[in-house]
């Protein structure tokens, strides 16, 4: 490397390290190089500088393109602005990759206990994981769930995202969990192998690139994109007041789960659209636990691939052998042998779908499945309508007071009439 870089990147070490106020700092990275050296420079100075970080100053990363490594982790930072202008674009060497003592990868960018932070870009600020090299059955086979997340924020509050692309991330997206306090609005998330225009087996392996998956309360996501090969959004485990409105998606859906062992409570997603999307609205089970006070509203989608509407278990598979995964197997309908069951101890309670449109599914209307132990209360279709369907629901089972109103079509077979 040479001598001038050398300088730079201890400079920018020094003024992240002495700064005692509050004060705009500029990234001093070395940019447009993407050599193993440059990886290994450019992560030590965001480590070091954005843990130098005190309350009231602005980090900017100027326009260019920054090539990094990951096991970027940052602690306790509070009331500051972090301006993506340019591109973070991630090393794609898997066999360097960093990785804790026990052989763990760590994330791309781990965010600790931080508050009042905000994650912006003037423009549109590019996080690029190229996660292609730990996709496909091979890499699946190699790597299983020891990859990378693009951003991940754990036990957080008060943070805003804005102007942010995400693009093919080697697993989740974005997790942020345990927090209180959350906006994310005009961000784009990509997770493709290219440009067709649905999701087909070769796009599909690109497993468990979830978009937006969170923990938490009072979370607002609106006004983004999401085309991805998983969960599209996803509420986790132990959640409730969360606002997920004018999102454009295309992947396994609007979700909730999996679910096991916790309640989640007043979920509302709102105002969407979904183009060719694999799943739609999806909630799922994978123990006991409940969910309720859910509504779902106006949502558009055209041409679902897979089950547009599925209220039930977790459909997912497992290691070894997809067939065999409980409680609800990705073989399942199609293989006679696969299972698809709810936890006994899992429950539904006050469920609202209100103005869905289904334009023209490719396969099934969709599936309502509740515990024989804990049927499904209160479930209420409100012009929820599949406009060509090939066949009523596939299965409805275990409900208790389901009402369809609104002209409602096809109704479910276990609702009242």
């Amino acid at each position: 490397m040479k001598s001038a870089k050398n300088i730079e990147y201890f400079v920018g070490i020094l003024l992240a390290l002495t700064f005692g106020h509050a004060a705009v700092i500029r990234y001093s990275g070395i940019a447009n190089d993407f050599s193993s050296s440059t990886g290994l420079v450019n992560a030590a100075l965001l480590n070091v500088t954005l843990n130098s970080l005190k309350s009231g100053d602005e980090f900017i990363i100027p326009a260019n393109k920054y090539f990094t490594d990951g096991g970027i982790v940052v602690k306790d930072i509070s009331n500051v602005i972090l301006h993506f202008e340019g591109s973070l674009i991630f090393n794609n060497n898997t066999k360097i990759w960093p990785k804790t003592a026990d052989g763990k990868v760590l994330e791309c960018l781990y965010f600790e206990n931080i508050s009042n932070v905000t994650f912006t870009s003037s423009n549109i600020g590019l996080f690029d994981g190229q996660g292609e090299v730990w996709w496909g059955l091979l890499g699946y086979a190699e790597y299983l769930e020891n990859r990378p997340r693009i951003l991940t924020i754990v036990g957080s509050q008060n943070l805003l995202l804005e102007n942010l692309y995400f693009k093919n991330s080697p697993y989740w997206t974005v997790w942020i969990h345990e927090v209180d306090g959350l906006e994310i609005r005009h961000c784009n998330i990509s997770a493709r192998r290219n440009d067709f225009d649905g999701h087909d087996d070769f796009n599909l392996v690109a497993f468990n690139t979830d978009g937006f998956d969170v923990t938490g309360k009072n979370v607002w996501i609106h006004d983004c994109t999401i085309w991805n090969q998983d969960d599209c959004i996803a509420v986790k485990d132990g959640s409730e007041n969360m606002l997920f409105e004018r999102i454009n998606a295309s992947g396994l859906g609007l979700v909730i789960g999996s679910i096991g062992g916790s309640t989640v409570k007043n979920i509302t997603f709102r105002n969407s659209y979904l183009h060719k999307t694999y799943k739609g609205i999806y909630t799922k089970f994978r123990g006991p636990g409940i969910i309720q006070d859910v509504l779902y509203e106006n949502i558009v989608m055209f041409e679902p691939e897979q089950w547009p509407i599925w209220i039930g278990p977790a459909q997912q598979a497992d290691d070894v052998d997809i067939c065999k995964a409980d409680p609800c197997s990705l073989c399942w309908p199609e293989d006679s042998s696969a299972q698809c069951n709810m936890p006994a101890g899992a429950q539904y309670i006050n469920l609202i779908l209100r103005n869905i449109t289904v334009i023209n599914p490719a396969k099934r209307t969709g599936i309502i499945l509740g515990s024989a132990t804990h049927p499904i209360q209160n479930i209420t279709f409100d012009n929820v309508v599949v406009q060509n369907a090939t066949e009523e629901y596939f299965l409805c089972q275990n409900v208790v007071n389901g009402i369809a109103i609104g002209g409602t079509s096809p109704i479910p077979s276990c609702f009242n009439k």
